[in-house]
């Protein structure tokens, strides 16, 4: 059985990974992306410790909330970046200062 560290340990990987997309991309798709980087590490934590609770499948159930709701955002957050794209004829998020036309 692997170890519930090493669980924790690939989560803070693919969390700091994912914070420094963030952080460092000027490309909307790109800053996204990290979001979702973040968001996968944060299933895998739900997910590592419902393994080791053994006492019923809450992580898993939360796992799956999770992840609808990060499929609905993506959703949402690529509409808004094909809008800002037609506007501004950019997707960097600095270029572009407002969503009125």
């Amino acid at each position: 059985m692997i170890p519930l560290a090493h669980f924790l340990f690939i989560g803070a990987t693919l969390f700091s990974l994912g914070l420094f997309a963030v952080i460092t991309r000027k490309n909307a798709i790109q800053i996204l992306m990290g979001v979702e980087l973040m968001i996968n590490a944060s299933i895998l934590n739900m997910v590592a410790f419902g393994k080791y609770d053994r006492i019923d499948n809450t992580g898993e159930i939360f796992a799956l909330f999770i992840i609808v709701l990060a499929a609905a955002a993506v959703a949402v957050a690529l509409v808004i970046i094909m809008n800002l794209y037609k506007r501004s004829q950019t997707i960097d998020p600095n270029q572009s200062n407002t969503l009125k036309g």
